[in-house]
C-alpha cells in the first residue's frame, strides 16, 4: 500500500504570519512544504524570491517542494540546492533540454521534478520518465490559487500511472491544482501519490485537521 504524501502549498499561507503558517505545517501530518516559485513570464503572477524561501528553510523541519513556475529555470538550479530544496520541479514547457535539465537537478542533490499543464500530453515523457522522481500534474492553470479542478485530470493520471508501469520507472505522481476532500480519493485511486492543496488547507477554520482529512 502505498503512503500518501501531502504538501500543503505555501502560497495560500498567510504571509504576515509565515512562521506561524510554517511551524502548522511542521506540526501537522502533512509531508513536505509546497512552494511555488513565479516569474510572472511563464505565468501571469509573481509569487516570492529566494529570500522568502530562506526564511521558509529556517522555519521549516520537512523537505521543501519547490515547483519553479518560471523560463529558463537552469539558472537558479544551484540557487535553490544552496537554499535547501529536496524537490525541485521544472516545468516541460520551460525546459529546452530536459534531460540536462534533470541532471543538473539529481547533479545538485535534489529530487528532480517535472511539471505539465494541463494541455501538455504525458506522452512526452516517455523517453525522460526513468530519469524523473516525481511529475506533477497541474490540475488548474499555474499562475493563480483559488481555481476550480478541472476533470480531465482522472485520466490524465491513469495515462501517466499506465506509462511509469509500462516503462518499470519508480517516478510519484504530484497533483496541484483544486485539491479537496471532495476528489482526494478519487485522485488516489486514478495513481497519484501526492496531493499538493493551497486554499483549501490555509482557508479553512482548522488547517491541520483539513491536512488530517486529505491524509485520509
Amino acid at each position: 500500500m502505498r503512503k500518501l504524501l501531502i504538501a500543503p502549498s505555501l502560497l495560500a499561507a498567510d504571509f504576515g504570519n509565515l512562521q506561524r503558517d510554517v511551524e502548522m505545517v511542521n506540526e501537522s501530518e502533512a509531508d513536505w512544504h509546497h512552494i511555488d516559485v513565479m516569474d510572472g513570464v511563464f505565468v501571469p503572477n509573481i509569487s516570492y524570491g529566494m529570500p522568502v524561501v530562506k526564511a521558509i528553510q529556517k522555519s521549516a523541519t520537512k523537505p521543501l517542494d519547490v515547483h519553479l513556475m518560471i523560463v529558463n529555470p537552469d539558472r537558479y538550479i544551484e540557487e535553490f540546492a544552496n537554499l535547501g530544496a529536496s524537490i525541485l520541479t521544472v516545468h516541460y514547457e520551460a525546459c529546452t533540454h530536459l534531460h540536462r535539465t534533470l541532471q543538473a537537478i539529481k547533479a545538485h542533490g535534489m529530487k528532480a521534478g517535472v511539471a505539465l499543464n494541463p494541455h501538455t500530453n504525458i506522452l512526452l515523457l516517455e523517453d525522460t520518465i526513468k530519469d524523473i522522481d516525481i511529475v506533477l500534474i497541474m490540475s488548474v492553470n499555474p499562475g493563480f490559487g483559488g481555481q476550480s479542478f478541472i476533470e480531465n485530470t482522472y485520466a490524465k493520471v491513469k495515462a501517466l500511472k499506465a506509462l511509469i508501469t509500462k516503462k518499470n520507472a519508480s517516478t510519484l505522481i504530484e497533483i496541484d491544482g483544486g485539491v479537496t476532500t471532495e476528489n482526494a480519493q478519487q485522485l488516489v485511486d486514478s495513481g497519484a501519490d501526492i496531493l499538493v492543496a493551497g486554499s483549501f488547507v490555509f482557508k479553512s477554520s482548522n488547517p491541520t485537521a483539513t491536512i488530517k482529512a486529505l491524509k485520509g
